[in-house]
């Protein structure tokens, strides 16, 4: 089973979790709760007309944990990257490896895109269009990579791109994420 560290719990955190969790993988995410989003409303989210960035963390959390990843209210000081995949360290001095790192938090998250000697420019993070890193197997999504113009909605969508990647890589195909409603 692959292993997939998160570091933030935001929209793009939330968001690659669900994704890879429901699929069957290990997820962590790495998260204290301290997004941005509970200084927001959202009333341009597709599919909800109107609710606070509290309450769409506590919804995207259940439904998170509920898909089968596990959320760690540590703090990550410290990334590694190797040619078998990642090492997080927390600030409880706890050490983590995993296959693969999505870096999703804030600009707090810029030291570990940095540790793991991720390229920036303009003070981003440079990813490509599948939110991959320079750094083999290390993600970035979020207000890391688009530090100037961040929106939840763009956030999750990075997230997303980052698992599907991850789920490509792992299958050794193109894969499509989506769910068909039960026959009636």
């Amino acid at each position: 089973m692959t292993r997939i560290a998160i570091v933030g719990d935001g929209p793009a955190g939330l968001s690659a979790a669900l994704f890879l969790a429901k699929n069957g993988h290990e997820v962590v995410v790495f998260a204290q709760d301290e997004t941005l989003m509970h200084f927001a409303e959202l009333h341009n989210y597709l599919g909800v007309a109107s609710v606070t960035g509290t309450d769409f963390q506590r919804i995207a959390r259940d439904q998170v944990t509920a898909a089968g990843a596990r959320i760690r209210t540590s703090e990550v000081t410290a990334a590694e990257a190797t040619a078998d995949g990642v090492t997080v360290g927390t600030a409880d001095g706890d050490q983590e490896t995993a296959d693969y790192l999505v870096i999703a938090g804030g600009k707090a998250s810029q030291a570990l895109a940095d540790a793991v000697g991720a390229d920036r420019r303009d003070g981003a993070v440079v990813v490509d269009n599948d939110s991959r890193t320079t750094v083999d197997r290390v993600y970035a999504a979020g207000h890391l990579i688009r530090p100037e113009r961040s929106q939840a909605i763009i956030s999750a969508g990075a997230g997303a791109s980052a698992a599907l990647d991850i789920l490509a890589r792992e299958s050794g195909r193109d894969v499509h994420d989506w769910d068909t409603p039960p026959e009636a």
